[in-house]
């Protein structure tokens, strides 16, 4: 079982920034492949980022490409997502998830969810 803990989330404005982070419980966190999502309002949840168990691999949606960075901190159980240039449509609750293996954009592939951070980004 791994628990997952988001945090970071707030309000700010458009053209800011905002680092969100999500702590992990176990022991194997190296061995799960990391993903962020988000969910606006009265919008299906889609996918934001993810990172390979050992950091070294990462994909993006084009909406935040170039904007975000998803990386990980193996020895503090964390993964991080550094959001910059924020864009009131970027306005969601964000969620990070865990599965083992291989990352992927799917999120039924995910089989840890964490409980979400809403950020708000005001125009």
């Amino acid at each position: 079982q791994v628990q997952l803990v988001e945090s970071g989330g707030g309000l700010v404005q458009a053209g800011g920034s905002l680092r969100l982070s999500c702590a992990a419980s176990g022991r194997t966190f190296s061995t799960y492949g990391m993903g962020w999502f988000r969910q606006a309002l009265g919008k299906e949840r889609e996918f934001v980022a993810s990172v390979t168990g050992s950091g070294g691999s990462t994909r993006y949606a084009d909406s935040v490409k170039g904007r975000f960075t998803i990386s990980r901190d193996n020895a503090k159980n964390t993964v991080y997502l550094q959001m910059s240039s924020l864009k009131p449509e970027d306005t969601a609750v964000y969620y990070c998830a865990a599965r083992r293996g291989l990352t992927t954009t799917l999120q039924s592939a995910y089989n840890y969810w964490g409980q979400g951070t809403q950020v708000t980004v005001s125009s």
